[in-house]
């Protein structure tokens, strides 16, 4: 059973919820470009209501500088790939002589080549037992550096970043200690020298689900990382209620829970996790708005970290029909910075949500963004001064 199965029963949010928000549907406004697995108005404006009853909270990050880029470098975007772990698995087993004929590096050899896409991959340090028991055994250390000099040639357009150690458990850094971090982090960037060489690995990291303590913060900082994701939104205090989140999220939040662990609303369309778990790394509207589609980003004292949004209202490409894409990038278009993404398990056809139309998704909004006069930087390089 997939998770978007388990949503529909009523063991993953309880008969509260489920009563109070009816079933999750795919929705589509006719002749418009919404998220294929947005809610109705209606079952969102239930979710807010609810949310909106909790205690409010202020910022987790206050002391703060705001900072911008020295050196403008005109229009420039970013582009990153979460949850990257089946290429490793598929170039593990089936040894091609060359990496770039994986359909998945191909694609993005091919952006690089018509558009001048960056791409920041980030990983999962091993497979997991969701895919199977056998699967679950496969870890980075099982990649071969077969293809350690075409990575090395592909350098300048092509980074690993950190992700997780694992797919599951979802929100696996929302209390995470200093050393969990710093533990995933050398197991990761030691296999990834190793098989892809130096000057590999991403220093702007964005968490897998997003969250991160303030703990993990402080690793990830002492670890190299220039930039670290934000979420955004209101916070609002956790109750107790798990009832208001899916997929076992409220037991994510209490396990080992931190003070800065939260709930905000979840922005972008909407879709069955409207309400979502956050943690240290997260801003207010009015902090967010200051680093959001800008080379601004916030210097936080407290830990020492550069935080920023790595949104800017562009398309989370899988989230959306190919023939949506052109008009959902053009929204976008004015910014001075722009962050585009998308998901690596949508390629694969033994995903059960697989999309056969991934890499026209890729190309066309990288097309996009080229025609508009931008070009591509790591997202790291933001980050221009300390």
């Amino acid at each position: 059973m997939d998770r978007r199965e388990f949503l529909k029963g009523t063991g993953g949010m309880g008969l509260a919820a489920l009563s109070m928000v009816g079933c999750a549907t795919e929705r589509r406004v006719p002749g418009g470009d919404g998220n294929i697995r947005a809610e109705s108005p209606e079952q969102q404006a239930r979710k807010l209501a609810v949310l909106e009853s909790l205690k409010e909270l202020g910022p987790t990050i206050t002391d703060v500088e705001v900072r911008r880029t020295k050196n403008i470098p005109g229009k420039r975007a970013a582009f990153y790939l979460d949850d990257v772990f089946f290429i490793f698995r598929d170039l593990a087993q089936q040894r091609p002589k060359s990496c770039w004929s994986h359909p998945l590096l191909a694609a993005f050899k091919e952006a690089h080549e018509k558009y001048g896409l960056k791409a920041q991959f980030n990983v999962f340090y091993r497979n997991d037992a969701y895919y199977g028991a056998r699967g679950a055994e496969f870890t980075l250390r099982d990649m071969p550096a077969t293809w350690r000099d075409e990575f090395q040639a592909a350098k300048g357009w092509l980074r690993f970043g950190f992700h997780s150690y694992s797919e599951f458990p979802d929100y696996p850094w929302i209390n995470a200690s200093y050393d969990d971090v710093k533990f995933t982090w050398d197991a990761i960037t030691r296999e990834v020298e190793r098989f892809a060489g130096p000057g590999m690995f991403a220093k702007a990291v964005t968490p897998h689900w997003g969250s991160m303590s303030k703990e993990g913060c402080i690793a990830l900082k002492d670890c190299g990382a220039t930039a670290i994701y934000c979420s955004a939104g209101r916070r609002y205090e956790y109750n107790g209620d798990r009832t208001l989140l899916p997929y076992g999220h409220g037991m994510r939040i209490e396990n080992g829970r931190k003070p800065e662990a939260a709930l905000s609303w979840r922005a972008g369309g909407g879709d069955d996790i409207s309400i979502a778990a956050r943690s240290y790394n997260h801003l207010l509207p009015e902090q967010v708005n200051v680093t959001r589609g800008t080379y601004n980003w916030l210097y936080d004292k407290a830990t020492g970290c550069n935080f920023t949004t790595f949104g800017c209202g562009a398309p989370c490409l899988n989230l959306y029909r190919l023939e949506d894409i052109p008009a959902r990038m053009a929204r976008v278009l004015d910014k001075e910075f722009l962050v585009h993404a998308t998901h690596e398990e949508y390629w694969f056809k033994d995903y059960f949500a697989y999309q056969p139309d991934s890499r026209e998704k890729l190309l066309a909004a990288c097309k996009a963004v080229h025609d508009a006069g931008y070009s591509y930087m790591f997202i790291e390089d933001k980050i221009d001064w300390a």
